[in-house]
Formats: C-alpha cells, sequence, structure tokens
C-alpha cells in the first residue's frame, strides 16, 4: 500500500516560480543555496518526495536535480543521497571599524553567584527525567495550573519544612523562572497595591535594584553593620528584601535581635519581607538557620532556587506566599517553567537524589573553603577572611585604598574576581570597605588549584 503523503521523507520549503516547471524548480534550489539556507552538507528530500510534496513528477524533481548537481551545487551518492554540496565561501567584505578586542575569556574565575557547572548530577538528573516522563499523566502536557505543577509544590513543601524549616503547603507555593522572575512578579504586585519604595539592603546585586525600580518601586538601602542589617532603618517602608541567612555579600548571618525586630515591624505595620535564601542548603560550621519565614509566615515571602544547589541555567526557583498574596501573585500568569522540568525536580526532591547531591557538595565547597582560609593566612597575613560559615562565596577584607589595584591585577593575571565596591548600592551610607568577593564554588575541580593559586598571586 502506498504510504500518504505526510509520512513520506523530510520537509524542504521552496516556492518554484516562472520559466517552466524544471526550471523554476532549479533555480529556486539554486538560490536556496546561494543564499546559505541550505548549508553545505544538508541533505534533501528524495526526488520521489520532494515531487509528492510539490505535486510535480517525479521527472521534473530527478532532472531539477541532476542540473544542480552538474552544475557543482549538490552532490549525489549512492546510499547517502543528495546533500548540498560544500563550496568555498567567499570572504566577508571589509568595513573599517574598530580593531576586534584580542582579550579573550579569563583562564581563572572566582565571581560569585555560580556553583561549579561541572559537577551538575547529570547522570541522575537524566534518570530522574526518565522516571518523570514515564509516570506523568497525559494532561501534564497541557498548560496547567499557573502556580506550577502539583507534583513539584508537593516535593517542595515537604523538603523545605524539613530542611529549612518553612512553613507551609502546595496550595502556598508558586514555581518560578528563577529568582528574578519570582522578583519581577512581586515587584509588580506591590507596585499595584500602591507602594512606591522597596527598602534593600545596602550591599546586594544590582540586577535585583534594577527589576524593583522598573516596576516602578525605587529601592532604598537599610543601615548595615557588623551585625547585619539594622532594623531601625525601616520606619515608613512598608516592604523590605533581604538575605538573612547569609547576606550577600557580606556573608554575615542576620542577629536573632534583629530577625525578631524585622517580624515585629511587619505584625505591627502590615509590611511585607522578601526573604532570598539563596543558599541556605550550604551552611558548615554549626547547625543550618531556619528561614526567617518560620517565625510569621503571614507576612513572609520566602524565595529560593536551584541555582546554587544544580545550576542556575535550570530556571527553577520557587514563592512561598502568604495567603494575603497568593491570589495576586497568580493572576499575573503561568510559571514560565517548563512541565517536564518541574516534574523532574519533584522526581529529583521526593527519590532522595536531591539531598544526596547536596550533601556531597556541601563537603566539597567545604574543602575548598577550608583550602581558601589556609592559603590565605599562609600567603597574606594583611587580608582578613570573613563571611565563611556558609555558603559558596567569602570576603577577603584589604588593606585599605588597595581593592581597585587589586582587581586590576588580578584582570591582568587571567583572574575574573569581584570587588566589593560593585555591590554596594549606591545610595548606602554604611562606611565603604576594601574587599574581594570570592565565589570559591565557580571554578570546576580540575582548576581548583591554579585558581588558588593565582589569587593568591595578586593578594597584598
Amino acid at each position: 500500500m502506498e504510504k500518504p503523503w505526510a509520512t513520506l521523507g523530510i520537509d524542504l520549503h521552496l516556492q518554484p516560480a516562472g520559466g517552466g516547471v524544471r526550471r523554476g524548480l532549479t533555480d529556486a534550489l539554486r538560490d536556496a543555496v546561494r543564499t546559505g539556507r541550505l548549508a553545505p552538507g544538508t541533505r534533501l528530500p528524495s526526488s520521489r518526495s520532494l515531487a509528492t510534496d510539490l505535486g510535480l513528477a517525479r521527472n521534473t524533481v530527478a532532472g531539477a536535480y541532476a542540473d544542480l548537481v552538474a552544475e557543482g551545487w549538490l552532490t549525489a551518492r549512492q546510499g547517502s543521497g543528495t546533500r548540498v554540496a560544500d563550496r568555498p565561501v567567499p570572504p566577508p567584505a571589509r568595513h573599517p571599524g574598530p580593531t576586534p578586542s584580542r582579550t579573550g575569556r579569563p583562564a581563572y574565575s572566582l565571581i560569585p553567584g555560580s556553583p561549579d557547572l561541572a559537577a551538575f548530577p547529570r547522570t541522575q538528573w537524566l534518570k530522574a527525567a526518565r522516571r518523570a516522563l514515564a509516570a506523568a499523566p497525559n494532561d501534564a502536557l497541557g498548560y496547567g495550573d499557573p502556580r506550577g505543577r502539583a507534583e513539584l509544590r508537593t516535593a517542595l513543601a515537604g523538603y523545605l519544612a524539613r530542611a529549612r524549616g518553612v512553613r507551609t503547603d502546595p496550595d502556598r507555593i508558586v514555581v518560578s523562572a528563577g529568582f528574578a522572575h519570582a522578583l519581577r512578579l512581586l515587584s509588580q504586585v506591590l507596585h499595584a497595591r500602591g507602594l512606591r519604595t522597596l527598602a534593600v539592603e545596602s550591599y546586594g546585586l544590582d540586577v535585583h535594584w534594577s527589576l524593583a525600580e522598573r516596576a516602578g518601586l525605587r529601592t532604598r538601602p537599610l543601615p548595615f553593620d557588623a551585625s547585619g542589617t539594622d532594623p531601625d532603618g525601616l520606619a515608613g517602608e512598608r516592604a523590605v528584601l533581604l538575605t538573612p541567612s547569609h547576606q550577600f555579600p557580606m556573608g554575615v548571618t542576620l542577629r536573632p535581635e534583629r530577625r525578631a525586630a524585622v517580624v515585629d515591624w511587619a505584625r505591627r505595620t502590615g509590611g511585607l519581607i522578601l526573604e532570598d535564601d539563596y543558599d541556605g542548603e550550604f551552611r558548615y560550621d554549626r547547625q543550618p538557620v531556619g528561614a526567617l519565614q518560620d517565625l510569621d509566615p503571614e507576612h513572609v515571602v520566602y524565595l529560593g532556587t536551584a541555582s546554587k544547589s544544580l545550576a542556575p541555567g535550570l530556571r527553577l526557583g520557587w514563592m512561598v506566599l502568604p495567603p494575603s498574596l497568593a491570589d495576586e501573585v497568580r493572576g499575573l500568569g503561568s510559571s514560565s517553567v517548563a512541565v517536564l522540568d518541574q516534574l523532574t525536580l519533584a522526581e529529583f526532591l521526593t527519590s532522595g537524589a536531591y539531598d544526596r547531591h547536596v550533601r556531597a557538595a556541601r563537603q566539597r565547597y567545604r574543602r575548598r573553603r577550608d583550602a581558601l582560609v589556609a592559603a590565605v593566612a599562609a600567603r597574606a597575613p594583611e587580608v582578613t577572611v570573613t563571611g565563611i560559615a556558609a555558603g559558596l562565596h567569602l570576603l577577603l577584607q584589604l588593606p585599605s585604598g588597595t581593592e581597585e589595584s587589586v582587581v586590576r591585577a588580578a584582570t591582568w593575571q587571567g583572574l575574573a574576581v569581584h570587588g566589593l565596591a560593585r555591590y554596594r548600592h549606591p545610595h548606602a551610607t554604611t562606611r565603604p570597605v576594601d574587599a574581594l568577593v570570592v565565589g570559591y564554588g565557580t571554578p570546576p575541580d580540575h582548576a581548583w588549584a591554579g585558581t588558588l593559586e593565582a589569587l593568591c598571586n595578586v593578594l597584598p
């Protein structure tokens, strides 16, 4: 029985025009090759298949192919079909302009904000993806719940309660495409509620401040000292963004009395606390600091992601919302995260693979931290190391006035590292400190020793 036309060969878009059927087809194919739309090596449909698709006689297509083979545009070999020939490409036109920079990527990187991407658990993730896809009901591939898949929200509720002390249930969780997506949604909700300012920490990420400001919220930095962010500066504010468990980038933990003061402010004023728990899984020297959300789930939005524990490229995050906020956030649209990725993470969590991965990563990063602290103590005794109790970065406090020169020297040596100044809010009143923010989670294992040596070579 002859196969229906839709099952034959491969698709090829052509519009033969003018000069006879064969000539029109030949010209269309030649033009597609000449302009680069059909790249060298591209396999073309069989003459039978293309004839069926275009409603032409097979001999017409075979003749057009033969003409182009003779001209050198196509090749035809027994068993490999008809393909676009490799033809010399003319050099691009020369245009006057600036000489391209010869500066390549740095040889070493200690930029904070990323885990060791080479350590992503590919095998375990693939196994979880296969199990999740095999078990997924057909309706999982539909548009679904704007909060995210119930399987992932249920798995997150259990994990966050167990590992971070978060009080929640699946109905109060919304899956987001990372932290930035969540902050953008929350900023829109706050602006719609009439807020025009968002209190933030004196040190943080400018991309987060920009997201809030693009939603119409002016960011106002709070005072900061050795005990962390000072909640006394919250007078007159209605919302604040904090990293209480491990302040980024300073590395301090918000003291218990200040945590209580922030929550008291929220209760008295009806204020909202946005808690960014960006690296809560990685605590080394004592019991993990629980989430601030546990003190008052009605006034704290808990924000977490898989960016540090797995990889930022997954774009997987979550919000634990107070009931008063849940409907407003859901009304802004879907979770924007691929369903299969959500189901895979749910399987990764419930199978125990996530816990095993985090525990192994925690040991590896702690060894790196210990090696870094020891090397700095031996090679640069004038440099003070702080913020070492948790996370994937620490702070190297430098002699006054040396931050810019150290960062410049690192660049010359092929080492990418950030100075603390780039994380300081432009309106912060806290006295500036010269320091490096060192992301020791970033290098792959094979580059760690060389990266550490490069860092020590540029320290004063």
